[in-house]
């Protein structure tokens, strides 16, 4: 049986654990990821990455919560290894807080992160101009030592990493089988997706050790995630801005709505800003297309759109994604019928 060529386009998060998931599940392929950036610099490596949810208007409810469910399983098993501190997998807990009730008190994702409850009054007193919160345990996955986790995994699983700038798809064609476009906001001149645009979300590392929970403002927009090495204070949600250079009045802005959280942060000493642009879609692109141009075909699988979710469910979405990569693989060793005169 000949051995499938397999090219996965993108080394964030989304490419690496396609590519991974792929090589673990799928026998007799060979597996190459194609990106113009690696880990230190792709858009992953800006991400707190922490496991709460993004909801996604155009994907089903149930299909998010598979991805979630998935995902949180696969790092829960990573975080009670022996690898977890390689892969930077750990537990955090903390508390989301709101200024008014939310409409949903207990959201979808709720039975799947750990001791998931209501707050109570003494809890949110810590919190004056919040009236509701909640508290739970979930996952952290430091994208800094998560990356270069992933890329050991697949080069001792025979995979291959390579360095290249696509501008077409079919470059890619007739050097592999099958293409798994991981692109994220690259698709949009790359497959001509407009549905896809960017959030742009600028972040600061600071040095605060004493900050050992997470607290997030219910609205997405404030949050302070505590790391290994740093805590990340955040954030902004500009759609459709495209500028990768930190703004110093955003900084100060960030950095005060986060103390407003945590006073204690007054005294933190900010290490560095970082931007990252989100590829940002009503819901995840995930299924085949067969794209044909002069006689010849190439098969795709599309996996990217997942915004600011993508560390939340990229385990689960490359399951499914790996599961279209069958589906093809399928379809190529499947003799294609003779013709009878």
């Amino acid at each position: 049986m000949e051995t499938v060529r397999i090219a996965v386009f993108g080394a964030g998060v989304i490419g690496l654990s396609t590519a991974v998931c792929i090589s673990q599940m799928v026998p007799g392929c060979s597996i190459t990821v194609i990106s113009d950036k690696f880990s230190p610099y792709t858009t992953s490596n800006v991400a707190a990455g922490i496991l709460i949810p993004h909801t996604y208007p155009d994907t089903p409810v149930p299909t998010q919560k598979q991805w979630f469910t998935e995902t949180f399983h696969h790092l829960s098993t990573i975080a009670k290894s022996a690898e977890a501190a390689d892969a930077g997998v750990y537990l955090v807990s903390g508390w989301q807080v709101f200024r008014s009730v939310p409409t949903e008190e207990v959201p979808f994702w709720a039975d799947v992160v750990l001791g998931f409850r209501k707050m109570t009054e003494a809890e949110l007193k810590r919190f004056s101009q919040y009236e509701f919160g909640q508290a739970f345990t979930t996952l952290k996955c430091e994208t800094a030592a998560y990356l270069p986790w992933l890329e050991k995994r697949l080069k001792e699983s025979g995979g291959l990493l390579l360095t290249r700038r696509i501008k077409d798809l079919w470059e890619l064609q007739p050097s592999f089988d099958i293409v798994v476009n991981c692109s994220g906001l690259g698709s949009r001149q790359l497959v001509g997706d407009s549905m896809i645009s960017p959030v742009r979300g600028q972040v600061l590392q600071a040095q605060a050790p004493w900050v050992k929970n997470f607290i997030r403002d219910g609205s997405g927009l404030t949050y302070i995630y505590p790391g290994t090495s740093f805590v990340t204070l955040g954030g902004t949600r500009q759609k459709g801005d495209w500028n990768l250079s930190p703004d110093a009045e955003l900084s100060r802005e960030i950095f005060s709505r986060c103390c407003a959280l945590e006073p204690s942060l007054h005294r933190a000493h900010i290490l560095r800003e970082k931007v990252g642009l989100r590829p940002s879609r009503p819901g995840v692109r995930l299924q085949k297309e067969i794209l044909v141009r002069g006689g010849q075909r190439l098969l795709v699988v599309h996996n990217y759109g997942h915004g600011s979710g993508g560390i939340s469910v990229h385990w689960g979405s490359a399951l499914e994604a790996t599961r279209l990569v069958m589906d093809w693989i399928r379809t190529l060793r499947t003799p294609a019928p003779v013709s009878k005169l």
